[in-house]
């Protein structure tokens, strides 16, 4: 079983920045793809940001060259670096996690999910 804590949301301002952090319990992080996602009010979950175990990366096209995700197989963790913020950014954002190492920007293609993180971004 793995679990998964996130941390590092809050309020701030359009433009600026926050970094979320996920805490991963277990042994087995280190092979694992990492991914987050995000829900803001009256919408469907959705991708944001992947990892796979080897450290390559995906985004979705709204927050390509302003979100930064990285892992640190050493802590456990993988953190979500968010530059230049917008109101639409404003979501509950939840990290996930794969048994498989690739990468996957679906739902269903992860095993483990955290509580969520609140971002909100103001005009």
């Amino acid at each position: 079983q793995v679990q998964l804590v996130e941390s590092g949301g809050g309020l701030v301002q359009a433009g600026g920045s926050l970094r979320l952090s996920c805490a991963a319990s277990g042994r087995t992080f280190s092979r694992s793809a990492m991914g987050w996602f995000r829900q803001a009010p009256g919408k469907e979950r959705e991708f944001v940001a992947g990892i796979s175990s080897s450290g390559s990366t995906y985004y979705t096209d709204d927050v390509k060259g302003r979100f930064t995700l990285s892992r640190d197989n050493v802590k456990n963790t993988v953190r979500l670096q968010m530059n230049s913020l917008k109101p639409d950014d404003t979501a509950i954002y939840y990290c996930a996690a794969r048994k498989g190492s690739v990468l996957d920007a679906t739902q269903a293609g992860y095993d483990y999910w955290g509580q969520g993180t609140q971002v909100t971004v103001s005009s």
